[in-house]
């Protein structure tokens, strides 16, 4: 096992970093490009969200309006949607294309789409794995060190088999995300939400966030790649 100053295994997370890096800006850019361009109907992300809900036969499904800045998400626990306080009450590009994505998730759950059903099935499962991978990998090398080597291995091929519980998830969520997209920007259009001219600006708003769940994908199998190669030389 190798304990310099310099691990060389972290030399393979810097292109899935930089490419996370790259991701965010990109989201922050789009964000803040087309939540300056009101959307000519005047509709609020709130009001958007209610019609694409309603249009879809999903009117028990509530709007409200929740906390922090681009905190939107779907809750199909409690049938809520809760949109960030930017998005609900603003009448922007970028407003109407996050509100509408987050329909998106409600008529998914709706349909009974599949991946989703998967992704809300094993969430906290994955959680509550996930948050032991970590300590069980250290734990396992720290026993390897002390001269227990078998136990050691156990302990930290356990720690391996919760990472790829990560890695299951990043993987069913992305296909999730891009289907809300899609479905986004199809209400967007049918229902008159934006006008054409300005279907490309919410494109490129939930294009750019499509773009964080691949690089989350990226960092997390990059991080079970640098694992493998720690356990191998271990």
């Amino acid at each position: 096992m190798y304990f310099g100053m310099f691990d060389p295994t972290f030399i393979l997370l810097i292109p899935a970093i930089i490419f996370a890096f790259i991701a965010q800006s990109r989201v922050n850019s789009a964000y803040n490009n087309y939540s300056g361009v009101a959307g000519r109907n005047g509709m609020t992300g709130a009001a958007a969200a209610r019609k694409i809900l309603d249009s879809n036969g999903l009117d028990h499904v509530s709007v409200e309006m929740g906390k922090g800045r681009l905190s939107d998400h779907y809750d199909p626990r409690k049938k809520i949607m809760r949109l960030s306080p930017d998005v609900y009450n603003g009448s922007s590009i970028a407003s109407l294309a996050i509100a509408a994505h987050e329909s998106g998730h409600a008529i998914q759950h709706g349909s009974k789409y599949v991946p989703l059903s998967i992704r809300n099935v094993i969430a906290v499962p994955v959680s509550i794995v996930s948050g032991l991978s970590w300590p069980l990998l250290i734990v396992g090398l720290i026993v390897i060190q002390t001269g227990y080597y078998s136990q050691g291995n156990l302990i930290f091929n356990i720690g391996i088999f919760a990472f790829v519980g990560v890695i299951l998830f990043h993987t069913i969520t992305l296909p999730v995300e891009l289907n809300a997209s899609r479905r986004a920007l199809v209400q967007l259009e049918e229902l008159g939400i934006v006008l054409p001219e300005e279907t490309g600006g919410a494109k490129k708003v939930l294009s750019a966030a499509a773009m964080t769940y691949v690089a989350a994908l990226a960092v997390a199998v990059a991080n079970l790649l640098r694992i493998l190669l720690i356990r191998g030389r271990s």
